[in-house]
């Protein structure tokens, strides 16, 4: 498989590795806030990421003329 033909999107093992530490992480009392937040921040870019693979248009309006 070309580097053109391959598949867009998000690694999926990246994807479940992402959910489960954020779901180790709400339930874990000793992690702090800190902790906790950089892996929610982790986990909305993600969120991000899969989104502008879904919109091909995503941020075509910067190129209109």
């Amino acid at each position: 498989m070309s580097k053109k033909e391959e598949k867009k999107g998000v690694n999926p093992e990246l994807e479940k590795f992402l959910n489960d530490l954020m779901r180790k992480a709400k339930s874990d009392p000793d992690m702090s806030l800190t902790d906790k937040m950089r892996i929610a921040d982790r986990v909305l870019k993600l969120e991000q990421l899969k989104q502008k693979f879904v919109d091909d248009e995503f941020g075509s309006g910067f190129h209109d003329d």
